[in-house]
């Protein structure tokens, strides 16, 4: 069911689509193909808010709605890595109670799986933009060298975590991110607010 070599590559398609709407979309074979590429649609997402966030010339208004943006982004970013733990956890054999416990699940491991194929495809882009320095250009070619190693390293430390899991040799837990910014029982300055609201 898992193969890093798939996600990574259902990762980089669904980049290229993001940049150019003319290419064919990532062919998502399972339920769990899709549920990968939700979370990394999340993710994409969320890359470009944030650059959004940081344009000097915004005004106020606007970086206040791409914040709220975000903060609506970063919760689905969660709650689909949770979704992809869980379509993992049932799919999985029985755990074996007596095999250490891995403190990252798969679900947090593709995540940042996620977030440096993005790294990885912006970093080439700088690589060979086109009105940048020679010096720009070996800067990013020296950086996607490195990401690229991380993103290998990444991909067979998640190969070797399921195989590990499936065989009774390790276990994980689904952790619940337990956010509190977007609760509004749970953050102070939005029960605050309500509360002064009440009272006027």
């Amino acid at each position: 069911m898992l193969h890093a070599s798939f996600i990574v590559a259902l990762h980089d398609a669904a980049n290229a689509l993001g940049h150019d709407a003319s290419l064919p979309k990532p062919a998502a074979a399972s339920a769990f193909d899709s549920l990968i590429l939700a979370q990394h649609a999340a993710n994409f997402d969320l890359w470009h808010r944030e650059d959004a966030a940081r344009d000097p010339l915004a005004g106020d208004a606007v970086i206040a709605a791409v914040k709220r943006n975000i903060d609506k982004l970063n919760q689905r970013r969660n709650d689909l890595a949770e979704r992809v733990d869980i379509a993992l956890l049932d799919a999985a054999p029985a755990q074996n109670v007596a095999a250490p416990l891995h403190s990252e699940t798969p679900g947090m491991m593709i995540d940042r799986l996620s977030i440096l194929s993005l790294k990885v495809f912006h970093t080439a882009e700088e690589a060979h933009r086109r009105g940048a320095d020679s010096a720009h250009h070996i800067r990013n070619q020296d950086r996607l060298v490195i990401l690229e190693e991380q993103r290998t390293d990444l991909a067979a430390c998640l190969d070797a975590l399921w195989h590990d899991v499936t065989s009774g040799l390790r276990r994980f837990k689904l952790y619940r991110q337990m956010k509190m910014y977007n609760d509004p029982a749970l953050n102070p300055v939005l029960y605050g607010a309500s509360a002064e609201r009440h009272l006027q």
